[in-house]
């Protein structure tokens, strides 16, 4: 989702909302009462920071941009085979690289430092609802320029849901629209550069992880504000928040307004893949705070391994513990819900809610208490009052 975000300097106060939990926390003793506070944590503690750096950057953020931009070229080919010869075979091959390339992306989607940040990798790859107002209006003009920030909510994969799944009613009328309408050339050139955009973009952040920021944020250290765990763990708090449990589950189950907003689903022109893309992101951020490495079950150094050398606890049990169970407790939740967001929200709304409920529990865990005990405070605020 399209969130506005402004970043502050170290020291900026808890967010409103937080506010009074945030009061609470500071105000603790470290005496290991169960009241509810968190104790443990050490401003001065000697944890090897570069270690968990290490493990963060070779084992699971480099692997994960690789194998995304495998999956992202291969959606670049289907692509092109398909604009080249527009059939129901090449537009089939071309919808499962699209669903396996969006899949794959919410692994890399929480990564957003160095290029990621200075590209506005997420918005420009996943911003939605897509404007197909905006979208129709380019193929018609055909000129359009993808680098510009006014064009972010018509590019990416969801624009792509709709060129390929919701254009038109039937998929002989999607076929029609690259081969026999009027304007069809356009209508080829516009989807094969939203393929080619994915794919370049994510070249150049890999590209630089590889080549240059990989020594740079491993050797950042610091224990400061503009450290790489500092600045990493608001990223990835932020993702959770925003990415996660708003943009995925809460803006359309209508949390943060007064109806729902079926409209706003994630993959809404597929319908039957905003719960395979939820899961997805659930699975990848959890794995993450465990320190997993890509596609393994093998644990480096991670917020879950600090937590545990800081020895935090939490109404008498590890921190640790309690967000690894508030993961597993927001799947079972969300194993509840139907394939189809819309449809879920539509026929019963009440599920989503309580999967909202589940995630939001743990946005207490990570931003108020786990950052507690690591010492670092939240560099950004948000508008939507939670």
């Amino acid at each position: 989702m399209s969130i506005e975000i402004t970043r502050m300097t170290k020291g900026l106060n808890w967010v409103l909302s937080l506010l009074t939990i945030a009061v609470i926390v500071s105000c603790s003793s470290d005496s290991g009462s169960d009241d509810g506070t968190t104790t443990g944590g050490n401003n001065q503690d000697n944890f090897n920071r570069e270690t968990m750096l290490i493990n963060w950057a070779d084992n699971i953020i480099i692997p994960s941009y690789i194998s995304f931009k495998a999956d992202a070229d291969a959606m670049v080919t289907a692509t092109t085979t398909f604009t080249t010869t527009p059939n129901q075979a090449n537009l089939d091959n071309l919808r499962a690289a699209w669903e396996t390339a969006y899949l794959s992306f919410q692994n890399v989607s929480m990564f957003e430092i160095g290029k990621a940040e200075e590209e506005r990798y997420r918005n420009r790859l996943n911003v939605y609802p897509t404007n197909t107002t905006e979208i129709e209006d380019f193929i018609a003009s055909g000129s359009y320029d993808l680098s510009l920030p006014s064009t972010i909510d018509a590019q990416g994969f969801p624009a792509l849901d709709y060129l390929i799944y919701g254009a038109a009613n039937t998929d002989t009328d999607i076929i029609a629209l690259y081969s026999t309408n009027a304007n069809a050339d356009n209508y080829k050139q516009y989807l094969n550069e939203l393929s080619q955009t994915i794919a370049t973009l994510t070249d150049i952040v890999l590209t630089d992880w590889q080549s240059n920021f990989r020594d740079t944020f491993v050797a950042n250290t610091s224990s400061s504000s503009t450290g790489s765990v500092d600045k990493l763990a608001n990223d990835y708090i932020l993702y959770y928040e925003k990415g996660l449990r708003a943009g995925k589950i809460g803006i359309p189950a209508g949390n943060f307004s007064n109806e729902t907003l079926p409209e706003n689903v994630e993959g809404f022109y597929r319908k039957d893949l905003s719960k395979a893309l939820f899961n997805a992101s659930l699975t990848a951020t959890q794995n993450f705070f465990e320190g997993k490495h890509f596609n393994s079950n093998t644990e480096g150094e991670s917020f879950k391994s600090y937590l545990n050398f800081l020895n935090t606890i939490k109404n008498g049990d590890d921190l640790s513990t309690l967000i690894v169970n508030q993961f597993e407790a927001s799947r079972t939740q969300g194993n509840l819900l139907n394939d189809d967001f819309t449809q879920q929200i539509e026929s019963d709304n009440s599920v989503m809610l309580l999967t909202f409920d589940e995630l939001q529990r743990n946005v207490i865990l990570l931003k108020v208490d786990m950052l507690q005990a690591l010492d670092i405070n939240v560099d950004f605020v948000d508008t939507d009052g939670d």
